[in-house]
């Protein structure tokens, strides 16, 4: 049922297109399709991916050569990697057990972890550390070198990040084989697929490794979900702490389920996860009133939502802009927004004497709808109407453009 619920949404996202508007086709006739012929539906599923993936790469591309090599391209390899993430509930099990088992086997100290692991890659696998010097090895933050059996780190790491890498590499040397199971078991299509997810399930590892899973449950609970103190605990960024508060799943020992967004300023979704129930656009600008997307007003600075979906759902969400640079004043520095959220229902749920179990919610008050933020997936899945920020209508509604009235939006009906 889940599967056919995620088939559903990807297909109205695809209906969604202008080249279907003639056909009128509404949310009831996609879902009798899905429930009627599933497979057929997958198979137009993977046809409308690849529709758009061509007609991006024509639209960026035209006039370049090479066009017609990538229109073959379909599904994007980060598409298929948060599809895999998603399908997990970003929690691999094997890859946790063997994080724990690699802090007894290398007794790892939570106070000098980068020692430790530099200990064990030297001793148990035969691995030599090198910090580079800045301009030494231009655009690589970490090099692996397996016939010098040669790790190289940039002096411009800082040290979480350092601890992190070697905490990757570490995973990717041996947990080949785990990594490679889960891998065989995906639906992954390309060579770049397989090598991103590689990459993602090697992180995953790291920061396994720098945050131990009860340990790092227990502070998240203590702490009522206190980013920024659970990454001064843990010596961890704010978006690595991001990253695992999205991994506790394991069964019997779970955290609050959450989701997570990261755009650019474009607002490009490089990273999304959710274990809300939340829905992200998949093809498409996303909804502009998401805070995530007006974090970068107030840099540096959380922003709260209590936000409510077309079905009714509540959320509240917090976002913050986190800034990354190289070092150096001539460096290039890049900023993106995190966005976080929890389906109130789980929040009032968990709610104990010290209140609801998300710092952030203090003084909020989760059972009023007044001040919640009408927001949806995208414009084109969006059925509400009366909505200022809308910049295309809706699937299956006639515009009836009136030249002589004006609405609220290009889009908007007026009565």
């Amino acid at each position: 049922q889940d599967d056919d619920a995620e088939l559903e949404r990807d297909l109205l996202e695809i209906f969604a297109e202008p080249l279907f508007e003639e056909h009128g086709l509404v949310n009831t006739d996609v879902a009798d399709f899905v429930a009627a012929n599933p497979q057929v539906a997958r198979a137009v599923r993977a046809l409308g991916r690849s529709y758009r993936a061509g007609r991006q790469d024509r639209a960026e591309l035209d006039g370049e050569e090479g066009v017609l090599e990538l229109l073959g391209s379909g599904r994007l390899p980060p598409e298929e990697v948060s599809d895999l993430v998603q399908a997990h509930f970003n929690h691999f099990p094997t890859l946790e057990a063997a994080a724990e088992d690699l802090w007894d086997r290398a007794k790892l100290d939570p106070d000098d972890l980068q020692a430790g692991l530099v200990r064990f890659l030297r001793d148990e696998l035969t691995i030599d550390v090198r910090i580079a010097r800045m301009g030494e090895d231009p655009g690589a933050v970490r090099r692996y070198d397996p016939e010098r059996r040669e790790l190289t780190l940039s002096e411009m790491l800082p040290p979480r990040t350092r601890n992190f890498q070697l905490a990757q590499q570490v995973g990717l040397l041996i947990c080949e084989g785990p990594i490679d199971d889960i891998l065989d078991r995906s639906t992954l299509s390309t060579v770049d697929s397989r090598q991103l997810a590689r990459v993602a399930l090697g992180n995953y590892f790291g920061s396994a490794v720098l945050m131990p899973y009860e340990p790092f449950l227990e502070a998240a609970r203590r702490q009522r979900y206190d980013i920024e103190l659970l990454g001064h605990r843990f010596r961890t960024s704010f978006e690595q702490t991001c990253h695992r508060l999205t991994s506790l799943r394991r069964p019997g020992s779970e955290g609050l389920p959450l989701h997570m967004v990261r755009v650019d300023v474009a607002g490009n979704i490089s990273k999304k996860f959710s274990a809300t129930g939340i829905r992200f656009a998949r093809f498409g600008a996303a909804c502009s009133l998401w805070n995530v997307f007006q974090a970068f007003l107030t840099p540096g600075r959380f922003r709260h939502q209590m936000s409510v979906m077309p079905d009714g759902e509540r959320y509240f969400c917090v976002a913050t802009t986190v800034p990354k640079g190289r070092g150096g004043y001539h460096a290039a520095h890049t900023m993106h927004a995190i966005g976080l959220g929890w389906n109130v229902r789980d929040l009032r749920a968990h709610a104990g004497k010290k209140g609801v179990p998300v710092v952030y919610a203090d003084g909020v008050d989760l059972g009023q709808d007044g001040n919640a933020v009408r927001i949806g997936v995208s414009c084109r899945l969006c059925d509400r109407q009366d909505c200022a920020q809308r910049a295309f209508p809706q699937l299956g509604t006639p515009l009836g453009v009136d030249p002589w009235v004006k609405g609220v939006s290009a889009f908007a009906p007026v009565p």
